[in-house]
């Protein structure tokens, strides 16, 4: 399942939305010229947590930022030649957007300061301050008068009809902070009033309640710079709460250069195979090499039936969302064989083949890298009588490949050969076992016209290639394969979850990052009111981090006690709850998962070797990258894209504004925009 959302502010918006925004023009008496304005980000750090947030957001997004350590030996000094300069006689803001650790990281009445003052005020250059608290220079009376300081667990912060018009029109309300453990403070904030001396400059775009005080976490000026305090979203920060400060409250156009999108699509592994089940007594899965000798002898293994596959289109019906089927057509095929001929669960899923996604799943779903010598544990690879490692060989992997395609095309179902899942992401390196890929995949893979193929997330994120071939990485989901119902699920999950002491296997008690429960769940409940919860939130953190990478469940999740859709229902029902309705989940397949990958890494590469450059003059956006490098830009509404001859209405439409991965057109060496007025 890819869960991500498309977003073009993308990641935490509250933060997004005011960073990328391009300030008013300049209206000192000496702007005679439009000046140019950079579309990158200034950030000074000081090493503390709350800047490296804004930065991952920045990396994330893909947005252009130039880092200034503040302990860095040698740094540069923050002066009027470092923020400006002009470019063709014409003057140069060299920076769309501040970032500060905090609201005076240089000492009061320092001269960078004052250059930064200067220079904001000049290009209507809008500032984020990391971490800060309530006063009256970020537009707020202290927390004593009227407003709150402390934990804000539980707490949601509203969205004031300025910020629901303005840079939070794509939230459908309040935004609470999580509470995932009473006992531990989680989020703590700053709240103030509108500072009162000065009403007519600053508007409140996000107001938190405590009591019966209505407080601003946030608010920005109608003219000049802004502070604002530290994310405000569901997640578990320390700092103040705050909101964007992206508002055009002068009108003023924004664009920036970050297109990307955010995107949900669940793939369901093994359909028409079977899964091994855990056994709650041995505390192993039988079949498996370390489990009773690997004979696959005990519990009876899961699998679909036909009244599963009803469920799970009907339940993609009323959900607005559609699963990815990742197949292996000879387990149904030996199925039927074992059984007189007969498989109503294919049956079944053949005759709801149009409301999914197919992806080839190999026809038997072997292990397509070494071959494995199981008479250890773990198991190795095989060798030769040279000492060589035994491969499975380039005919076999391909006939895997083209059976099952074949069978699919038999079937009427409609399917990307492009696309391929292979068993247990086999043939790629498996650490520590196999340390390289089956050197007969990549050429496999060409023969087959396959381009995407998936691989595992947890062993490694990044995206790679393989001959001709890219790789999507998947994040493994913690709802078992083998698994029928919660309880065996919690079952399993306590033996690896739990300490010795408490009955436990211990793992968690070595393994790193890892960390032990205080005492095992309730079989009967915890997997509702502990599991669930759980990995809902992981997923929906992917969603809002702008991860496009697919998460990856089993067919035995979707038997049974089905219990893969409580957490598909909240992952689901908490960003619709989140997000107004021109926010929607967008639900890609692998390959656009895998083109959302390839994208990012070019521009992210053009970016790290210094050949993108973007500015704004007036109200034209023009944006430059290396040749069949497209850039993510988002703009406002109304945003026309230059043409040869004359202009088109540029991106798609998202969240209120319209964004695109955007290239010149041909013969054209730049994308050109024209902003709305």
């Amino acid at each position: 399942m890819a869960y991500r959302m498309r977003r073009s502010t993308a990641g935490a918006a509250l933060l997004a939305a005011g960073l990328l925004a391009v300030g008013a023009p300049p209206t000192g008496a000496g702007a005679a010229v439009a000046p140019r304005i950079d579309l990158r980000v200034l950030v000074v750090d000081d090493g503390g947590g709350a800047v490296e947030a804004v930065e991952s957001e920045l990396r994330g997004t893909g947005v252009p930022y130039t880092v200034v350590r503040l302990d860095e030996p040698g740094r540069p000094v923050i002066d009027a030649g470092f923020l400006a300069d002009a470019v063709d006689g014409r003057p140069r803001g060299k920076y769309q957007g501040v970032v500060l650790p905090n609201a005076d990281p240089f000492g009061a009445g320092s001269a960078e300061t004052a250059a930064l003052t200067a220079y904001e005020k000049t290009f209507g250059v809008r500032q984020v301050d990391a971490y800060t608290w309530a006063h009256p220079g970020v537009g707020l009376d202290r927390t004593g008068d009227g407003g709150y300081a402390g934990t804000l667990d539980g707490v949601d912060a509203a969205v004031t009809p300025a910020g629901k018009a303005g840079p939070f029109g794509y939230l459908d309300g309040a935004i609470g902070f999580e509470d995932n453990a009473p006992s531990v403070g989680e989020s703590y904030g700053y709240a103030g009033r509108p500072a009162r001396a000065t009403p007519a400059t600053w508007t409140c775009r996000s107001p938190a309640a405590e009591g019966n005080a209505r407080a601003s976490s946030a608010s920005t000026p109608t003219t000049g710079a802004a502070s604002w305090s530290s994310p405000s979203r569901t997640t578990s920060t320390s700092g103040s709460s705050g909101c964007s400060p992206a508002a055009s409250s002068n009108g003023s156009p924004r664009a920036s250069t970050s297109g990307r999108a955010a995107t949900t699509s669940p793939c369901t592994s093994t359909t028409s195979s079977r899964d091994s089940r855990w056994d709650t007594e041995l505390n192993c899965t039988p079949g498996d090499f370390d489990c009773g000798g690997g004979e696959g002898e005990g519990t009876v293994p899961v699998r679909m039936t036909a009244q599963d596959a009803q469920y799970a289109a009907q339940w993609q019906q009323g959900a607005g969302f559609t699963l990815d089927m990742v197949y292996n057509a000879g387990a149904g095929e030996a199925w039927k064989a074992a059984n007189g001929g007969s498989d109503p669960l294919t049956a079944q899923l053949l005759a709801d083949r149009a409301r999914y996604r197919w992806v080839n799943h190999t026809y038997t779903h072997p292990f397509l890298g070494c071959v494995q010598d199981t008479s250890a544990v773990p198991w190795q690879c095989a060798k030769d009588a040279a000492g060589s490692t035994r491969w499975m060989s380039r005919a076999e992997i391909s006939a895997q490949i083209r059976n099952n395609h074949d069978w699919a095309v038999g079937k009427g179902i409609a399917l990307d050969r492009t696309e391929l899942v292979t068993g247990e992401h086999s043939g790629l390196k498996t650490l520590p076992q196999q340390p390289e890929d089956n050197p007969n995949l990549a050429g496999a893979l060409a023969d087959n016209g396959v381009k995407w193929i998936a691989s595992d997330n947890s062993r490694e994120s990044r995206q790679r290639s393989l001959g001709s071939a890219l790789t999507v990485p998947r994040h493994p989901m913690n709802v078992y394969y083998n698994v029928g119902t919660a309880a065996e699920m919690t079952d399993e999950y306590n033996w690896i979850y739990t300490s010795r002491a408490d009955g436990g296997s211990g793992v968690c008690e070595t393994s790193p990052g890892s960390t032990c429960l205080d005492e095992p769940l309730d079989t009967a409940t915890g997997y509702a009111t502990h599991i669930v919860p759980q990995e809902a939130r992981t997923a929906l953190g992917h969603v809002i981090a702008n991860d496009p990478r697919p998460h990856y469940v089993h067919q035995s999740n979707l038997a049974e006690g089905r219990i893969l859709y409580p957490v598909l229902d909240k992952v689901l029902g908490d960003y619709r709850s989140l997000f107004a309705d021109n926010t929607p989940v967008v639900n890609p397949r692998h390959r656009d998962a895998g083109s959302e990958l390839a994208r990012r890494a070019a521009w992210d590469k053009a970016l790290a070797d210094g050949k993108v450059t973007a500015y704004r003059i007036g109200t034209t956006v023009t944006v430059q990258s290396p040749q069949g490098t497209a850039a993510p830009v988002t703009a406002p509404e109304g945003t026309r894209r230059q043409l040869l001859v004359g202009t088109d209405v540029f991106g798609t439409a998202y969240a209120g504004q319209r964004s695109a991965w955007a290239s010149p057109e041909p013969l054209q060496r730049t994308v050109t925009l024209r902003l709305p007025a």
